[in-house]
């Protein structure tokens, strides 16, 4: 800075003397003259402001260097109390290790001293033993000779005798353990069968096949069933189950076999009489939202029931499945109830027999799930059942249990016997099941997929009873003459294959729709 302040005012003063010169040469000596000592002014005090700056610069600089000083001496003096400390923690821990080095001499030496007096006391074992085995030899020979027995025949023969007289007692001792074992066990399993059904004691309620949909009036009986009847056959087509519409006042009967399908049209009735637009179109539209609502509901059934159990991390499709029981019976008794009262027993004696309660419930609640399939199969609801709870991650235990409650498996887990007591506890109380309603929904079962099994069969519903069977075929795959056809084969097949009380009328329906819509 002070360089270029110094520049500066040379180029001014030269600037100055310049023009200088120029005024004088134009003007008259005297101005050159003032001019001239302005300039040498000027420059004057140029050098008086150089001088000054200079002197200042030095000064800081100075200063500088003298603060630098101080830091290095002071990070000098801590480097070397550092290195001070350094040195006496090293000799600190040479001192350590010199010490420890004695010790660990000082023990070798003790160690030796040591190992040597065992020696000399091993030693003096090992004279002292074979002493003591002679005495000990001589001895059994002076008792052999009294004897007149070795001693090995005397030890053989003491041996077997204590061998003899042992297992007499433990024979004797067992059949005494095993008898009062018998009895406890006995009056322990009553007690614990009795208090467990005592505790979950609940009424039983048989599942029928019909459905009684309560009317506000008689009117709405006409709009139900249609212009020539068209309304209630096209419930009855889309829903499968038979309407019986009869002088019982403000009622309509729904009758199948299928609880589920009893269901879809009881809501789907409820639609429609609250809509008030009843006409076919609007009655598979209805049916087709039931339906689909239907299985929101059964979720929900599922969910509801595995909290109110206690149960978690089900799966959602054995949830699904658990939902499903609610529209299921099995000869007659609810599924889901049968379910959930067979989980609550397994807890009950699992926990009076100290085993693991939570695991037992699940098994048990879990132990029907293939009364509930997606799709037939061949297998038996038992093992079906083991087998969809393997594929969605169930405890081993809990398959087992499922697989072996009616002894289609081998039992490999003490649950499983728990689950097969509970399971007949449930369906033996009296008034539960009725054989009679299982034979006949499995007859109307056979029915149906009887005229499934014919191609271009749509659908098939087994009503009034199981005493007609409707058929609904594709129109694209089936002719009115082939429909004809295929009516009498079906009733010559049910004929020949199946048993049934009266007589069954085989109605085939093929019908033809062309359906556009207008924008």
């Amino acid at each position: 800075m002070e360089a270029i302040s110094i520049i500066y005012i040379l180029v001014a003063a030269v600037a100055g003397i310049v023009a200088g010169k120029f005024i004088f040469a134009k003007n008259n000596n005297k101005i050159v003259e003032d001019a001239r000592a302005e300039a040498e002014k000027l420059i004057a005090d140029g050098k008086s402001q150089s001088e000054t700056l200079k002197k200042e610069k030095l000064l800081e600089a100075k200063e500088q260097i003298v603060q630098m000083r101080a830091d290095l001496d002071k990070d000098v003096l801590q480097r070397t109390q550092k290195l001070n400390e350094s040195e006496n923690r090293i000799k600190q821990k040479e001192q350590s290790l010199n010490q420890k080095d004695a010790n660990v001499e000082k023990q070798i030496k003790e160690n030796e001293a040591i190992k040597e007096n065992l020696n000399r006391q091993t030693d003096i074992v090992n004279i002292k033993r074979t002493e003591l085995e002679k005495h000990q030899e001589e001895h059994i020979r002076r008792l052999e000779k009294v004897a007149g027995l070795s001693a090995e025949d005397a030890k053989n023969q003491l041996i077997e005798s204590l061998k003899q007289e042992a297992e007499t007692r433990a024979l004797v001792l067992q059949q005494e353990i095993i008898e009062d074992a018998k009895q406890k066990a006995n009056k322990e399993a009553r007690k614990i069968v009795i208090q467990t059904i005592q505790r979950t004691a609940a009424e039983q309620a048989i599942e029928n096949s019909i459905t009684v949909f309560n009317l506000e009036s008689d009117e709405i009986k006409g709009s139900i069933i249609g212009r020539e009847g068209r309304n209630i056959r096209a419930i009855e087509a889309a829903t499968g189950v038979d309407l019986i519409v009869d002088d019982t006042p403000e009622a309509i009967v729904l009758s199948s076999f299928d609880p589920l399908r009893r269901e879809i049209a009881r809501l789907s009735l409820q639609r429609l009489v609250a809509d008030g637009r009843i006409h076919p179109a609007r009655i598979e539209e209805v049916v087709e939202k039931t339906k689909k609502q239907l299985e929101d509901q059964v979720m929900d059934i599922g969910e509801r029931t595995a909290m109110e159990l206690g149960i978690h991390g089900l799966h959602k499709e054995l949830v699904r499945m658990v939902g499903r029981m609610r529209f299921r019976s099995s000869y007659g008794q609810n599924l889901l109830m049968h379910s959930r009262e067979t989980a609550n027993l397994c807890s009950i004696m699992a926990s009076e027999l100290g085993m693991n309660p939570k695991l037992a419930k699940r098994a048990g609640l879990l132990h029907d799930i293939g009364k509930v399939p997606d799709e037939e199969t061949e297998l038996s609801h038992a093992l079906l059942g083991a087998k969809l709870a393997e594929k969605y991650g169930e405890n081993p235990a809990v398959v087992n249990a499922i697989g072996a409650h009616h002894d289609e498996m081998e039992m490999k887990y003490v649950i499983s016997p728990i689950i097969q007591a509970c399971d007949a506890i449930s369906g033996a109380r009296p008034g539960a099941r009725r054989e009679i309603m299982q034979q006949y929904i499995q007859r109307i079962k056979d029915l149906e997929n009887l005229a499934l099994a014919y191609q271009g069969v749509e659908k098939a519903y087994a009503i009034q009873a199981g005493r007609e069977l409707r058929v609904i075929v594709e129109a694209d795959k089936v002719t009115d003459d082939a429909s004809e056809k295929l009516s009498f084969e079906i009733a010559q097949k049910i004929q020949t294959e199946m048993t049934f009380p009266g007589q069954i009328k085989v109605t085939v329906i093929r019908e033809k729709r062309a359906v556009n819509i207008a924008r």
